[in-house]
């Protein structure tokens, strides 16, 4: 019994340290020492996901939350891969691998998005501000542009509290990230914000 428990943990960190589980290992390991840190306070947790990922819709959760989850999910993704890709031939299990990581790292990122959504609203968790509160406030851009149909900014509330929300320009403005807007409006079918630029309503 011993010997068939050593047997398999043996064959789990074998594993582990196996192509292409093994490249997800090492990140597994650096955020586990990041987790580490940041409870014993060494630390401290990003603030956002980043324009990049915002855009994606990862938006409202920090980055290394957004990461740690990527990274196991896909972890444990390769894991199952690699072990199912032994006793093959090495040019094989090479080819197979490439394959698996790619398709480990794709179903993370799903995975991801389907939970940031619950985390989102746990982390911003508080009395409940109506979108109508929104309007006439500025707001920051945190998507790389604003167009008609794509865009992202974060606006805060009258509690302090912050959320990043979708907006949309009718204009050509050049809103970019990290810019000021104003919202002056709600479009309740399409559930986002409609910005433009504070210097335009300054000038009306």
């Amino acid at each position: 019994m011993r010997a068939r428990g050593r047997s398999t943990v043996g064959e789990f960190f074998r594993a582990t340290l196996g192509f292409p589980a093994v490249l997800l290992t090492f990140l597994l390991v650096v955020c586990v020492g990041y987790w580490l840190l940041a409870l014993l306070g060494a630390l401290d947790i990003d603030d956002d996901a980043g324009d990049l990922l915002g855009s994606l819709g990862f938006g409202g959760v920090p980055l290394t939350i957004v990461l740690t989850l990527v990274i196991v999910v896909g972890w444990f993704l390769s894991l199952v891969g690699t072990v199912l890709t032994q006793g093959l031939s090495t040019a094989a299990r090479i080819g197979l691998g490439i394959v698996v990581l790619l398709a480990a790292i794709v179903l993370a990122l799903l995975v991801a998005r389907l939970l940031v959504a619950p985390l989102r609203r746990i982390l911003h968790s508080g009395p409940s501000v109506s979108r109508a509160d929104f309007v006439g406030r500025t707001c920051v851009i945190r998507t790389g542009t604003v167009a008609i149909d794509f865009g992202q900014a974060e606006v805060q509330a009258a509690d302090g509290s912050s959320a990043v929300v979708q907006v949309r320009q009718t204009g050509q403005d050049d809103l970019r990230a990290g810019q000021t807007a104003l919202i002056y409006d709600y479009d309740t079918d399409g559930e986002f914000f409609w910005v433009a630029p504070v210097e335009t309503h300054l000038k009306d």
